[in-house]
């Protein structure tokens, strides 16, 4: 059986997307659409699909499943709610939205609805990444002590000038929440959940609403603490990195790849795959994580269960970023899970 899939926004990510739809077995882009009537023709015409004058067209398609959500960040729940009422199973890229309302919206719509729900956390799905998380859950690097979440990257303002809703807090959110927000849902993954954030956050380098700089300070649950540190001014961009240290060792990887691992046990871990180039081009993005997500979004269908990043992984990466910016506007300490 072919899955049928369509794609509601045609920028940059959607060529991801459509590049991860086109990797896995049994699966076809069906249909895309956008406000934007010319680009999602000329989308479609290089794509082989249709491209449909409206989301409301799209969405009555009964060859599309699971509809791809590549909006503005902060239209992502108005346009999940609405697929999801559909009937439509849903990849949202990330984040999950702008708000934690909106993301409780949209986690309530594909609720009852019965469709399934995944954010887009493709990391997770590295092989440096995977490994690092099979270390800490065998009790390699024992207790956990440190975690650090650091993205290095490098915008231009042209970057945010391309588009009227980037650098904006309505649609977009900061460096942190918009690039950041990958290595912050990993370093949660890995850590468990924060129970209190410091930050500090600036706009330096670009002439935005937002933060293009943000510095944060974790402590978890657990009683580990961590950094979080993401921007974009980081001339020429560098790989993302996540560092893990526990009583028994420590293990770096970068772009999904483990680069370091100093572990008493003598386990090296294992760390095939090539260094990302998205940390200078927001084009630039590999669809290989993409397409492992997408295909464990259709797994999770078929197999009666929550898909491996869910929505509520997806918020819970969204408030440790709102603590951060609330922190940081307030200077003082923001306690989480209560």
């Amino acid at each position: 059986m072919t899955r049928g899939f369509g794609i509601i926004g045609t920028g940059t990510i959607a060529a991801v997307h459509a590049d991860a739809i086109a990797m896995l077995p049994d699966t076809r882009l069906a249909a895309v659409t956008d406000v934007a009537a010319g680009t999602a023709e000329a989308f479609a015409a290089a794509r082989g699909c249709a491209a449909e004058p409206s989301l409301d067209a799209l969405l009555a398609r009964r060859d599309v499943e699971v509809a791809c959500v590549c909006v503005p960040s902060g239209l992502h729940a108005e346009v999940g709610v609405r697929a999801a009422k559909a009937g439509k199973h849903l990849v949202v890229e990330k984040p999950i939205d702008v708000t934690l309302d909106a993301a409780d919206r949209l986690i309530t719509a594909a609720h009852e609805a019965d469709v399934a729900l995944t954010v887009i956390s493709q990391h997770r799905f590295d092989p440096g990444v995977i490994e690092l998380k099979r270390l800490i859950d065998d009790g390699a690097l024992g207790t956990l002590l440190l975690g650090e979440a650091t993205t290095k990257w490098y915008r231009t303002q042209a970057y945010y000038d391309s588009a009227p809703w980037r650098g904006t807090w309505a649609m977009d959110g900061g460096a942190l929440l918009n690039q950041g927000i990958h290595y912050v849902d990993l370093l949660r993954w890995c850590m468990g959940p924060p129970a209190e954030v410091t930050a500090v956050c600036a706009t330096q380098a670009h002439q935005i609403e937002v933060e293009d700089t943000s510095l944060a300070i974790v402590k978890f649950a657990s009683g580990a603490v961590g950094t979080i540190m993401a921007t974009t001014a980081a001339f020429p961009g560098f790989p993302q990195r996540l560092e893990i240290t526990g009583t028994e060792g420590t293990v770096t990887v970068e772009d999904g790849q483990i680069v370091r691992s100093a572990l008493r046990s003598g386990d090296a871990g294992r760390s095939p795959g090539p260094a990302s180039a998205a940390a200078a081009d927001a084009a630039a993005v590999d669809a290989v994580s993409h397409a492992a997500q997408i295909a464990d979004l259709l797994a999770s269908v078929d197999e009666g269960r929550q898909p491996a990043v869910s929505g509520t992984s997806g918020r819970e990466a969204l408030e440790i970023v709102r603590a951060v910016y609330e922190s940081s506007r307030a200077g003082r300490p923001v306690t989480l899970g209560q």
